[in-house]
């Protein structure tokens, strides 16, 4: 039997060269500009955020001091459909990095923290890492002080980030499609008569900073997505292409 094409992923990706800060967000000529006012309007929904930091961290300046690594994030989008199949644009150059830090100054996770000298702290061209010559822009979030570690102020920051990456998904999602640098199909291939393979994949769901959020309305996105933790952690099917497309954001 022949086999069968299902759920056609195509994946465009836009290629950044340069990273600014402007008086609006935008993407043209490989640079992304980042509205400069933008930290001032994002993070006012959420009681438990006291500041929000963004800041530019160019390539190969990695000898810098950060808080805790909570998030690498792509600023990727669906263009057309839901995640797993349709279009969908992304960045390529750049990627957003997620920090947090409580008021009195206490690490998101002293138990094995990543505060300290990015250099030490980030793998490099890892996948889901950005390579060396890539930009990376840093949201700090600082989080209301004197309150035990749960679950509130973890979500409360990375709600803050979600909400900041949504604001460059609406540039990159209407960005003339024949203007990427590259594009990918994929496809869910069906075998009938043929061997299954199922890939299991263990994740977190303790609490706190240890939990996943599967199937969000955005590519490794926040909002629309629903924890792990809040499922039970009962296992669940995903095809390769949603896996692919970003079906879950992980937050340890």
């Amino acid at each position: 039997m022949e086999d069968i094409y299902n759920e056609r992923l195509v994946i465009k990706s836009f290629d950044i060269q340069d990273v600014v800060f402007g008086e609006k967000n935008s993407i043209s000529d490989h640079r992304l500009t980042i509205d400069k006012e933008i930290s001032n309007k994002i993070g006012k929904d959420e009681v438990l955020v006291k500041k929000v930091d963004i800041d530019i961290i160019y390539p190969h300046r990695h000898d810098i001091y950060v808080n805790s690594i909570m998030d690498i994030i792509p600023i990727s989008t669906k263009a057309l459909g839901k995640i797993g199949e349709g279009i969908t644009h992304t960045l390529t150059g750049v990627y957003v990095m997620l920090t947090g830090i409580t008021e009195e100054g206490r690490q998101f996770n002293d138990c094995g923290s990543s505060d300290g000298l990015l250099k030490d702290h980030l793998m490099l061209g890892r996948p889901g890492t950005p390579a060396p010559n890539d930009f990376i822009v840093r949201i700090n979030v600082t989080v209301q002080g004197g309150l035990p570690f749960g679950r509130d102020l973890t979500l409360a920051a990375h709600h803050t980030a979600d909400e900041f990456v949504d604001k460059l998904r609406h540039v990159l999602k209407n960005l003339d499609a024949a203007a990427a640098d590259e594009r990918h199909e994929y496809y869910n291939i069906r075998r009938p008569g043929r061997s299954k393979v199922v890939l299991v994949k263990l994740i977190a769901g303790q609490g706190a900073m240890y939990d996943n959020i599967v199937l969000p309305n955005e590519p490794s996105g926040f909002a629309g997505g629903r924890s792990i933790i809040d499922m039970g952690n009962i296992p669940i099917m995903l095809t390769p292409n949603e896996y692919r497309d970003g079906a879950i954001r992980a937050m340890t």
